[in-house]
């Protein structure tokens, strides 16, 4: 799964390559959970108490995603690896895209 170098955020959705829902149904707040300590500034007490704002676990269209900010790659390298082999591994839909803010 090529990435495009200026892609700002990637999608990963709770969909695979085969249609079926990725199980288990909290998927998406576990991956964003682990990756809680990868924020501006580096982790800080009390961080692993919110998501970074580099992965975020969200709903589109009744699908559970985690959105992936390109800002995870420049900070560290082996964790934007980390959740786009997640992806690979167990067969997710990926698409490069970038959220618009809510009107």
């Amino acid at each position: 799964m090529a990435i495009q170098p200026d892609t700002k955020e990637v999608f990963i959705q709770g969909v695979t390559l085969e249609g079926r829902t990725f199980r288990p149904s909290d998927w998406a707040e576990r991956l964003a959970g682990v990756m809680s300590q990868f924020r501006p500034g580096g982790a800080q007490p009390g961080s692993h108490l919110s998501y970074s704002p580099w992965c975020i676990p969200t709903t589109m269209g009744g699908i559970k995603c985690v959105v992936v900010h390109r800002d995870l790659h420049d900070y560290e390298p082996m964790a934007w690896d980390f959740v786009l082999n997640f992806a690979r591994d167990n067969h997710l839909q990926v698409v490069e895209a970038c959220l618009l803010p809510d009107a």
